[in-house]
C-alpha cells in the first residue's frame, strides 16, 4: 500500500485529515512517525506558500508524498486577522480557548450584519523529487457571540454557519466533514495526491 505523509503535529487536523482520506488505498502516516522530522518555519504571507513550505520540507525528509495543510479563518471586521497568523493568535503556547476568547473581545460590539468570516484551507502536495501543487477549500460563515459546542478544535466553537444555525463545534464530524474548508480542498486534492503517489512509485520501481 501506498504511503502518504501529512505534515502535521495537530492531532485534531491530522484527525481529520485520516477520516477524509479514509476512502483512498493509502497509508496515512504523520510527522510523529518520522522522529527528527523538522518543522520549518512558517515564513509565507498566504495559505498557499505556509503549505508548500510545510509539504515540501516533509517529502523533503521522510522521502514519500507529503500533503500539508495551511488554513485559517479570516473575519471581515478585524481586515483579514487572524488569517495565516490563525494559529499563533495570542502569542505562542496560547490554547484553542485563548484564542478564540481574544477574537471574541475584538468582535465585542460589532453587529450580527458585520460578523462575516470563513474558513480558508489549502493543500500542498508534494513528492520528493520536486513537483508541488495545491487544491484551496472555502467555507463561508459568521462569528458567534458566544463558544457553542463542544466538537472540532481551534475556531470550531465561535464559526456559526448561519443556514444550520449551529456552530462547527456543534456539528457532529460526520456533517462538518461534507461541508469543511479542508473537506473542500482535501476533495480538490485528491487527485493531485494520486497523480503525484502514481508518479513517485513508478520512479521508485524505475530506479529500485
Amino acid at each position: 500500500m501506498c504511503r502518504l505523509v501529512v505534515a502535521t503535529r495537530n492531532r485534531g487536523k491530522l484527525a481529520e485529515i485520516r477520516e477524509l482520506l479514509s476512502r483512498l488505498d493509502v497509508t496515512v502516516e504523520a510527522l510523529d512517525d518520522y522522529p527528527g522530522a523538522p518543522e520549518p518555519r512558517e515564513t509565507g504571507a498566504t495559505f498557499r506558500e505556509n503549505a508548500v513550505i510545510k509539504a515540501v520540507a516533509a517529502a523533503s525528509f521522510t522521502r514519500e508524498v507529503a500533503v500539508a495543510d495551511d488554513s485559517g479563518l479570516v473575519v471581515d471586521a478585524l481586515g483579514g486577522a487572524p488569517g495565516v497568523m490563525s494559529a499563533r493568535y495570542g502569542g505562542d503556547g496560547a490554547s484553542d480557548q485563548n484564542k478564540y476568547e481574544r477574537l471574541l473581545a475584538q468582535m465585542a460590539g460589532i453587529p450580527d450584519a458585520e460578523r462575516s468570516a470563513r474558513f480558508v484551507c489549502v493543500i500542498a502536495v508534494a513528492s520528493p523529487d520536486g513537483p508541488v501543487s495545491s487544491a484551496e477549500g472555502v467555507v463561508e460563515g459568521m462569528i458567534a457571540r458566544a463558544p457553542r459546542g463542544t466538537g472540532g478544535f481551534g475556531y470550531d466553537p465561535v464559526f456559526l454557519i448561519p443556514e444550520l444555525s449551529m456552530t462547527f463545534g456543534e456539528l457532529p464530524s460526520a456533517v462538518k466533514n461534507t461541508m469543511s474548508h479542508r473537506a473542500r480542498a482535501l476533495a480538490g486534492a485528491e487527485p493531485l495526491i494520486l497523480e503525484a503517489l502514481s508518479r513517485w512509485n513508478s520512479r521508485r520501481r524505475a530506479d529500485s
